[in-house]
């Protein structure tokens, strides 16, 4: 079963899209097995990190800027590279087990869509399988 899920994105950052990949394995039935969060751009991305401190992505986003700064050298007519960069570093998707219809994430763990090159409008797909319950 796929699922897909539209978004507003800021200028940058990490927005926690867990809820709506637990929309989608509820909806699947899905009782064992697992599914991917896949992200079909190429200036952002996916990834799975602390749901709980909301400096952690602050953290993150500043490291990834200084780590992947703009360059006068970069070719690109779109002047995004750092974007691609940053979005090639973080990824493309995820992918979660679900045990007994329940993701299966770490106490303090979420799943972030990450935008770098925004704001835009954005879309996630999320693939689930396994056995229904």
């Amino acid at each position: 079963m796929l699922y897909e899920y539209r978004l507003e994105t800021p200028k940058e950052g990490f927005i926690d899209i867990t809820d709506e990949v637990r929309d989608a394995c509820r909806q699947s039935g899905v009782f064992d097995g697992m599914l991917t969060v896949y992200c079909p751009h190429t200036t952002a991305g996916v990834t799975i990190n602390e749901n709980t401190d909301p400096d952690v992505k602050n953290d993150l986003l500043l490291a990834l800027n200084k780590t992947y700064p703009d360059r006068a050298e970069f070719r690109h007519s779109e002047g995004n590279s750092a974007a691609h960069l940053k979005a090639s570093v973080i990824g493309s998707s995820v992918t979660v087990m679900i045990d007994d219809g329940e993701l299966v994430l770490g106490k303090w763990q979420a799943v972030y869509f990450t935008e770098f090159d925004g704001p835009r409008s954005r879309r996630f797909t999320v693939k689930v399988i396994g056995n229904r319950g």
